[in-house]
């Protein structure tokens, strides 16, 4: 059985509060959604980050 499903779709204004590498963020319709993630060195860093030490670990209030 074969469906065809036309929508149309206004947003005038959509707020997305966090983003992870797992988030999977849809609008309309989807009979499949495949997993897409990328990684994008933003910073321009060249070198890997440093090891934490766990005496560094520090709490921040929220």
């Amino acid at each position: 059985m074969i469906f065809h499903i036309q929508q149309t779709i206004q947003i005038n204004m959509i707020k997305i509060g966090g983003i992870s590498n797992s988030s999977v963020f849809q609008i309309g319709s989807a009979g499949i959604i495949k997993p897409y993630s990328t990684l994008a060195n933003t910073g321009g860093f060249t070198e890997e980050a440093p090891q934490l030490q766990t005496s560094e670990v520090s709490l921040v209030p929220l």
